[in-house]
């Protein structure tokens, strides 16, 4: 293992390396447990895809059980901590994951998943109730304190994406996202050469269940502290910046409105001077809560748009976006935007069409399980779309005015409003349903149910067919309104068209 750790750990052996709610970590502890985590894991029986499963709230425990599976030669899987077991499970099997990390928190899930998906060796931290759980501490007592061999071929996460089936898809973190290299020592050698690597403590506002917290938590390999919070709170994340004098940060859409949202005499409590680079993604930002955040911060804000399927594909700095306002940037390499027809003919600039962009690489979209939906998200090779409507300009600066897909975007996580329909479908009071997104001052939009009853005369508890959904799906994934309506003007082949769905309801015309 290359001993970046250990290397700070001999030039300041007392200096903290990792913060979260409940403790800090020094450089010395981190390089001791990583190594003691990568040599049991590099160790282990792990087939030949040799893939971890992380399922649990943000801590410190969490990124080195990801920091251990990378330089233990393994492919770990972030599972996100809402899941119920059944969902959780699902994930253990698609994956084919051996261990399962968890927390006191996500625990009786995970065990129950862990059973019916057949992993047998369970390690979590704050889970002294749970026997049929290793603890954390005592399963690294048993690993070696000695850095692994640095000749590990370093392993991309498995991230899971719902999907408009109704099944989450497994998709390998792309090339853009994941330095690659064939040994350890080139991998950071790769992480160098990011963003993020000039600057000092970082923050970890977001779950690492996401992409950007993900990338965020791996700067740790490059020597520069990090600070991991926990469940977002706004003045919690100023008070960080001002007390750990953070640099960087990835954020979405919905921590800026809360922020912002925050009294002025809170605001203006916190020196958050030292924030020097802010990665906004997860979402297209609404052009009035951008505006003020750069009047605030200051211009140290850089809008990536993409997917975990491609990883970022447009970016643009602060200074552009104010002569671009609303604009997600120009694209990035290797990937070019193009506007397209509904017969993907391509359209002239300023023209609002299907955005697509081309992969110079031929790659495109890959889901390694599912080569039916890999070859549905790439019409043609190396061409793929993340269900957006737009235009480009003139400049090349691309800009988002709507989505063709059914796709939710909530507090900059995706929902898939089929996960809700299939279920609620079998509701007996209900005899169709349609999930659509509706603007929401906080979260940007949020899904919402529009379903048709049975019987109009004795029309059923909204909050009663909520609460049922709930016990069967997670909840960030469920609804945040019902309404019945009188129709979902399905077309003649059973279909709806969501786009069309949507602008009825908002112009008032279902009921």
């Amino acid at each position: 293992m290359p001993k970046f750790a250990e290397q700070q750990s001999k030039k300041t052996p007392s200096a903290i390396a990792l913060t979260d709610p409940e403790k800090s970590l020094t450089w010395e502890q981190v390089n001791e447990i990583l190594n003691r985590a990568a040599n049991l894991i590099l160790d282990s029986d792990l087939g030949p895809k040799r893939r971890v499963a992380v399922f649990a709230e943000n801590a410190s425990e969490t990124a080195l059980a990801h920091l251990g599976a990378l330089f233990g030669g393994s492919s770990s899987v972030p599972v996100n901590f809402h899941l119920t077991a059944d969902e959780a499970c699902y994930i253990l099997k698609d994956s084919e994951s051996q261990i399962l990390f968890l927390d006191n928190k996500t625990a009786e899930r995970g065990i129950l998943a862990a059973e019916e998906a057949g992993v047998e060796l369970l390690i979590g931290w704050n889970c002294e109730n749970f026997s049929k759980i290793t603890n954390w501490e005592d399963w690294l007592k048993t690993g070696s304190p000695d850095p692994s061999p640095d000749e590990i071929t370093p392993l991309p996460n498995l991230l899971y994406t719902s999907g408009t089936t109704g099944l989450p898809k497994g998709t390998e973190l792309p090339p853009t996202m994941f330095a690659g290299g064939s040994t350890m020592t080139e991998h950071i050698k790769g992480l160098s050469q990011s963003g993020f690597a000039e600057f000092g403590t970082h923050l970890v506002v977001g779950p690492m269940y996401h992409t950007g917290p993900l990338s965020g938590m791996r700067l740790l390999t490059l020597g520069i502290p990090s600070v991991i919070l926990g469940r977002f709170d706004a003045e919690t994340t100023l008070a960080a910046i001002e007390k750990h004098k953070t640099e960087s940060a990835v954020m979405v859409p919905t921590h800026f409105v809360r922020m912002l949202a925050l009294p002025e005499e809170t605001k203006k409590k916190y020196d958050i001077s030292s924030m020097k680079f802010a990665a906004h993604t997860g979402a297209k930002c609404p052009v009035d809560v951008m505006r003020a955040m750069i009047e605030w911060w200051g211009p140290v804000f850089r809008d990536a748009y993409g997917a975990s399927e491609v990883g970022t594909v447009c970016a643009i700095t602060s200074e552009e976006w104010i002569n671009h306002p609303g604009s997600v940037g120009r694209t990035i390499p290797p990937f070019k935007a193009l506007v397209l027809d509904d017969n993907l003919k391509e359209l002239s600039p300023n023209t609002e069409g299907r955005l697509f962009f081309q992969d110079s690489t031929g790659r495109g979209i890959i889901y390694p399980n599912d080569k039916e939906k890999t070859v549905a998200a790439n019409p043609k090779p190396g061409l793929f779309t993340l269900g957006e409507i737009g235009y480009i300009d003139e400049e090349g600066y691309v800009f988002i005015t709507d989505r063709f897909s059914d796709m939710v975007v909530s507090g900059g996580v995706n929902l898939y409003p089929a996960e809700a329909e299939q279920i609620l479908i079998e509701h007996p009071d209900i005899t169709d349903v349609g999930c659509i997104g509706v603007p929401h001052p906080d979260l940007g939009e949020e899904l919402k149910a529009l379903i048709t009853i049975s019987n109009l005369d004795a029309p059923p508890d909204l909050a009663q067919i909520a609460n049922w959904l709930r016990e069967k799906l997670s909840h960030y994934k469920c609804p945040r309104s019902y309404e019945i309506v009188s129709t979902l003007n399905r077309n003649t082949m059973g279909k709806i068209n969501k786009r069309k769905l949507r602008d009825s309801y908002l112009n008032g015309d279902l009921t």
